[in-house]
């Protein structure tokens, strides 16, 4: 080999060390179920994220793992993970995930992003700012106090954004195909920035959103397995931020019964005043969400919010329910009120309707 190829591969050899620049996670305590892991390995940071030895972290929560050719495979919990060195690109029971940092080799060692992997294998993962200290719980042991665990990169001098109050809940499992999805937001975020998907399907168009929060029941039914919602956007002060959570529909949930909303008054797409009495027929024992929002054209052009209203009423033993709704709507404009309801086995559907000023 003469001295300009000898050259070449050097050069080429020592950019490819240089894809991934880790620093040591100083003073990063690791606890699963209450006890403190150590790893042969100290953990490192990228891109604001905590990397741990692959086996170490995988084993603990109970998985077997695998590693040939670039390519991570991990069994147990009963769910399947796969995850490659260099790739966003990962899986978790088959369906497809993108990550925002790659998993990695430092030192002849492979390195996997720790939210990602526990949250994968259905453990919570929360996150003690003040202590440095990354607590991971699996089922019937993740009482932690602490806040959670930002999954997304923040501008400096910013608050971390992370979601609260997850429905369903991380790593549970619902007996139904059709969930009603929600979480509230740390701080304030740009709705008009929010993505949300469910299992990598874009289900932004049927999301209702507010400052505080948002709910969506996905327009296909869940098959049994587990399921991955992902909510990416910029917060209101301009930090762009990606998070989300896992659950799991069981294998009896396609047959357990489907739930339904029917013989709602005032009947869709007629006339009402800005108050009116809502009313219907669901599943008996239902409980019903219900928000409605008045909209207004100005202009010609222009569509503004004209008022917000929300209620959670109890379907009774018959499945009726009824519900007084009061706006501040402006004659000309538009009413959407959007329904969702939960059946007692957890059978959830959502209903839209749009009445005229």
């Amino acid at each position: 080999m003469n001295f300009t190829a000898r050259f070449a591969l050097a050069t080429a050899l020592f950019v490819g060390s240089l894809t991934v620049l880790p620093a040591l996670a100083q003073n990063v305590t690791v606890v699963v179920n209450g006890q403190v892991m150590s790893f042969d390995q100290a953990p490192v940071m990228v891109n604001n994220r905590v990397f741990v030895p692959m086996r170490a972290i995988f084993e603990r929560l109970g998985s077997t793992v695998s590693y040939a050719n670039g390519n991570i495979n991990a069994q147990g919990n009963g769910r399947s993970v796969h995850l490659a060195i260099g790739s966003l690109n990962a899986s978790v029971n088959g369906n497809p995930l993108t990550m925002d940092v790659a998993p990695f080799l430092v030192n002849g060692r492979t390195e996997v992003p720790l939210r990602f992997v526990a949250q994968a294998l259905g453990a919570n993962v929360n996150w003690n700012g003040n202590t440095s200290t990354v607590y991971i719980g699996t089922s019937g042991n993740n009482n932690v106090p602490s806040t959670p665990q930002p999954y997304a990169t923040q501008t400096p001098g910013y608050q971390s954004f992370y979601l609260n109050n997850e429905h369903p809940a991380n790593g549970a499992t619902i007996n139904t195909t059709h969930p009603k999805i929600h979480a509230t937001f740390s701080q304030q975020v740009d709705l008009n920035s929010l993505q949300v998907s469910v299992d990598g399907n874009n289900v932004t168009s049927l999301v209702y959103t507010n400052a505080s929060g948002f709910d969506v029941t996905p327009g296909f039914a869940l098959n049994p397995g587990t399921h991955n919602v992902t909510v990416s956007g910029n917060t209101a002060s301009g930090s762009s931020f990606q998070s989300g959570w896992s659950f799991s529909t069981s294998n009896t949930a396609a047959g357990s019964a489907q739930n339904y909303i029917v013989n709602v008054s005032p009947a869709p797409n007629t006339q009402t005043g800005s108050s009116f009495t809502l009313s219907g027929r669901t599943l008996p024992n239902s409980q019903i969400h219900i928000v409605a929002t008045g909209t207004s054209t100005i202009g010609g052009l222009f569509q503004v919010g004209t008022g917000t209203f929300q209620s959670d009423v109890t379907a009774d033993g018959y499945g009726n329910f009824s519900v007084p709704i009061s706006l501040n709507a402006l004659r000309g404009g538009q009413i959407r009120v959007i329904m969702t309801s939960v059946s007692p086995n957890g059978a959830s559907v959502e209903n839209q309707v749009v009445y005229s000023v």
